[in-house]
């Protein structure tokens, strides 16, 4: 953990933060979750993997939203002067099964707060622990990164270095998925998940303001689809995921997600129409 006397003192009195909050799996999350998704879930979970990014989100006022949508920096994360911030993956520990039904109480503490400066400029780094609990035990334990840049000066702020995938043809590993987005798909999943990030839905404001090339495609979306083909793949309950954003996904094509077997675990990869690896991760 950071020594908090190496951050603005704002920052460190954020570390150890908590906020709880509670939600009910229903059957109408259970059906949206479904319908939105499908038929690219594992059938074989109890409830569909991936679901619990729907459960207890932020919900605030209009007036609490920042210009970008998002709830404003203070309020559930801390500000640090850097006006652009994105989730950039982290990890999945199961202890159990959710089931419908389950009144879920969602505890997300501040682990750490990192500052530092780049290539492209100022960065901050904040860890999220997130402890998913039903029926009196731990379900889930999540550890979510988010990274903080600065906002962009221009239409066209510098995107981080992709990482370019040696094949994304007809060559891909059997059993790979190809998912074409569309803005209803990244609708429906903004909705569900109440995320009212103007990147998923406005296009405008995503090419003219944040410098994009089109609409985003959500980054737990991007890990949800991997952690359901990597159950799938595997044949078994899964016991820990991990992800990691590496370039933004642009709504405009068919993309391609992949899970290979190697060294006793399942590599699972989101690699655009263009080759670029967006997201990669693995599964036990």
């Amino acid at each position: 953990m950071t020594d908090p006397q190496s951050l603005p003192a704002d920052a460190a009195s954020w570390i150890g933060r908590a906020f709880e909050r509670s939600d009910v799996i229903d059957q109408r999350l259970v059906a949206e979750f479904t319908a939105t998704l499908s038929p690219h879930i594992e059938a074989r979970s109890k409830l569909p993997l991936g679901l619990h990014w729907c459960l207890a989100p932020d919900t605030l006022a209009s007036d609490e939203l920042g210009r970008d949508g998002h709830p404003k920096l203070g309020i559930y994360l801390p500000d640090l002067g850097l006006g652009r911030r994105m989730w950039a993956g982290g990890e999945l520990v199961y202890h159990g099964d959710f089931t419908l039904g389950d009144t879920v109480s969602k505890t997300s503490t501040i682990e750490d707060v990192v500052v530092k400066s780049g290539r492209s400029g100022k960065l901050a780094f904040v860890k999220v622990r997130q402890l998913y609990r039903a029926r009196g035990v731990l379900i889930l334990e999540e550890r979510q990164d988010i990274v903080y840049r600065q906002a962009p000066p221009t239409s066209h702020d510098a995107a981080p270095a992709p990482t370019i995938a040696p094949s994304v043809d007809a060559k891909l590993p059997p059993g790979s998925w190809s998912i074409t987005p569309t803005p209803v798909l990244l609708f429906r999943y903004s909705a569900m998940t109440f995320n009212s990030h103007r990147i998923h839905y406005d296009e405008a404001y995503a090419r003219q303001v944040e410098g994009y090339d089109g609409l985003v495609v959500h980054g737990p979306l991007q890990a949800t689809l991997m952690l359901n083909l990597a159950a799938a793949r595997s044949g078994r309950r899964l016991r820990r995921f991990n992800s990691r954003g590496l370039a933004p996904l642009i709504c405009d094509g068919p993309f391609h997600v992949t899970a290979i077997p190697r060294d006793g675990e399942l590599e699972t990869k989101v690699v655009s129409r263009a080759g670029i690896v967006t997201m990669s991760g693995s599964a036990v």
